[in-house]
Parts: structure tokens; C-alpha cells; sequence
């Protein structure tokens, strides 16, 4: 059976969004590539996105921006699941929609993926709920050396207690670190 990875990266004082929600990526180089988006996609046999961060992800790899980049290929040719109320018919880019009881789509996707794990990459919307109904069996967080100062936290109040277990920490070139966690 595989595991629902959470897979975000977040400013050292917790905030996966800034305060207006904008986006801020982490600093990048080749080793940050290496141990985020080459560890992921290696080990990602299905992606699970919220709709915002679905249709931005899928707006870049599909774009000619994209072409040639190493990540491509594995972006669109993997299965997605789509967590929305608002989205309907066929999403595109390899995706099906589910909306309703998350639990129970996680729980038979968890059950129908044969090899390999499934990663949500973001939104933090979704990784809230995943958060809330348990359904996250390891975090595997970049943590990046800005401050925003405010925004959207990663961990918000009113989650449940959970202990974990450190599988590894990595410190990166850009100042950024790895940490992940397993679900004890």
C-alpha cells in the first residue's frame, strides 16, 4: 500500500505562502534540485494537488517554457487526483477530480497504487485537510532561509497531536534544509 507524502517547502518562520498569498519559491541550485524535485519525482507513483496549485502546475508543464527540462516528462506522464468542489468534468494533464469524503478517496488511493507513493507537492489548502484527517504518513519540508513575516502557515492551529519520527535531515548549499518525518 503506499503512503501520501507531504511534500512542501516553507519559510523558516512557517508561512508555505506570503501574506497575500503570493508564491515564494525556495532559492534554487543543482543540489536543491537533486534533493527536492529528483527525490520526489523518483518517488512519486501519483500526484494529489488542490485546484490553485493543480491548474498552476499544470498551466507550467504543459507550457513551452517547460520543454527540455528534466522534470517534464515525469510531470505530465504521472496519474494526478485533483481535490476540488468547485472543479468538474476532465481536468487534463493525466487528472481526475474527486470532491466529498477525502478519507476515503486518500484511503483508495492509497490501496490502488501498486508502486511507488503518492505526493501531494502544495497547496495549502489541501495540505491542511490531509493534516486534519490524518491521512499524511510522512513530510518531507524544505525549509528556506527567508522570514515572511506572515501569510499562510504551513501548520495551523487545532491539528490533531502526532508524533514523528526523523528519517533525515539535509542541510542544502542554498541555506535551505531537508527534514523528513515519518508518522510514528
Amino acid at each position: 500500500m503506499a503512503k501520501l507524502v507531504l511534500a512542501m517547502f516553507m519559510s523558516l518562520d512557517g508561512y508555505v505562502a506570503g501574506p497575500n498569498g503570493e508564491f515564494t519559491p525556495p532559492p534554487w541550485s543543482a543540489e536543491v534540485g537533486e534533493a527536492w524535485s529528483d527525490h520526489n519525482l523518483k518517488n512519486a507513483a501519483h500526484l494529489i494537488y488542490g485546484r490553485a496549485n493543480f491548474e498552476f502546475n499544470r498551466a507550467y508543464w504543459t507550457s513551452p517554457a517547460a520543454v527540455g527540462e528534466s522534470q517534464t516528462e515525469v510531470m505530465n506522464r504521472l496519474p494526478k487526483t485533483v481535490v476540488s468542489r468547485s472543479l468538474t468534468g476532465d481536468p487534463g494533464w493525466n487528472a481526475k477530480v474527486v470532491s466529498g469524503d477525502l478519507g476515503a478517496a486518500v484511503a483508495r488511493l492509497k490501496r490502488s497504487v501498486a508502486q511507488g507513493d503518492i505526493y501531494s507537492f502544495g497547496g495549502a489548502g489541501l495540505a491542511d485537510s490531509l493534516m486534519r484527517e490524518g491521512l499524511v504518513d510522512e513530510y518531507y519540508l524544505m525549509l528556506t532561509p527567508n522570514l515572511l513575516g506572515d501569510g499562510k502557515p504551513l501548520f495551523g492551529g487545532g491539528l490533531a497531536k502526532a508524533e514523528l519520527a526523523l528519517l533525515e535531515t539535509r542541510p542544502l548549499d542554498t541555506g535551505s534544509v531537508i527534514l523528513h518525518y515519518r508518522r510514528k
